[in-house]
């Protein structure tokens, strides 16, 4: 089978709308997932955090040692914690309360 040149993956990524989500990378998955979790606007799973763990220990990043306890650490975290609300940011900008009128001395 001959393998396709980045030209003609980009091709069938323009022809055929949809197979980019098909194509796209676990990891790059999980990223976005982190970062919306981070940010209290989307949800972080333990299969995401195995995700990118499982990358860093392959890229070299990381040693499997530490991988493996920082996965149990996120693990253990990720199941004691409440679900947020959809479409609720977490923390974001509070209402101050209405100040009082102050009465004029005049």
């Amino acid at each position: 089978m001959a393998e396709l040149g980045g030209s003609q993956i980009s091709s069938l990524l323009e022809a055929l709308p949809g197979i980019a989500s098909v194509l796209r990378s676990p990891v790059a998955d999980a990223l976005v997932r982190a970062i919306k979790g981070a940010a209290g606007i989307g949800e972080f799973t333990a299969e995401d955090a195995e995700e990118l763990i499982r990358y860093a220990v392959r890229r070299g990043l990381i040693g499997a040692d530490e991988g493996e306890r920082v996965l149990g650490e996120t693990q253990e975290a990720l199941m004691t914690r409440k679900p947020l609300r959809a479409g609720k940011p977490k923390g974001g900008p509070k209402k101050r309360p209405a100040a009082a009128k102050k009465k004029s001395r005049r």
